[in-house]
């Protein structure tokens, strides 16, 4: 059985807080500022809490969008895509598979979360706000796995990993 030792969780833990912060630096105030829409991950989540339990208590939305980046992305990172990108293509750099994952982090937002649980157009009804949520998403990956790769916080469960070339 694979062991995760305080320090990856650590990692794992700064990983995803770097990640948020260069989301919502991303998404609320370089995006804006370039002249593009502006991203509402906060409504976002006091639309999902009121959805799902009939109630957005005041401060509830910021610690859900906040846990999310901290938590839950991040492990998703580490413990889903990362381990089975290894089992299929070991040699496929981490980026690519950081890519991949902030697409599909996308669409949990805005299909699964903005439309099929709150309500909203698919993907928002493909304005503005789609595209900056996709490279907010995908930026969010890229920094979260880059942490993760850098520091080795990386979960493989093959039996027999394959030698991989030094980055």
């Amino acid at each position: 059985m694979t062991q995760i030792s305080l320090r990856t969780v650590g990692t794992v833990l700064t990983a995803g807080a770097f990640a948020t912060i260069a989301f919502d630096t991303f998404g609320q105030a370089l995006s804006p500022l370039f002249g593009y829409a502006k991203l509402a991950p906060v409504g976002l989540a006091g639309a999902s809490l009121k959805a799902i339990f009939g109630a957005n208590p005041s401060g509830a939305a910021y610690l859900l969008h906040t846990l999310t980046g901290l938590i839950f992305y991040a492990v998703g990172y580490f413990a889903i895509a990362r381990p089975i990108q290894l089992m299929v293509a070991p040699r496929l750099h981490w980026s690519v598979t950081a890519i991949a994952y902030g697409v599909v982090l996308w669409v949990f937002a805005l299909y699964v979360m903005a439309h099929l649980v709150t309500g909203n157009k698919p993907f928002l009804g493909w304005t503005g706000i789609t595209w900056v949520a996709l490279w907010g998403h995908i930026v969010y990956a890229i920094v979260a796995a880059g942490i993760m790769e850098a520091k080795g916080a990386v979960l493989d469960l093959r039996r027999n990993p394959v030698a991989l070339p030094a980055e």
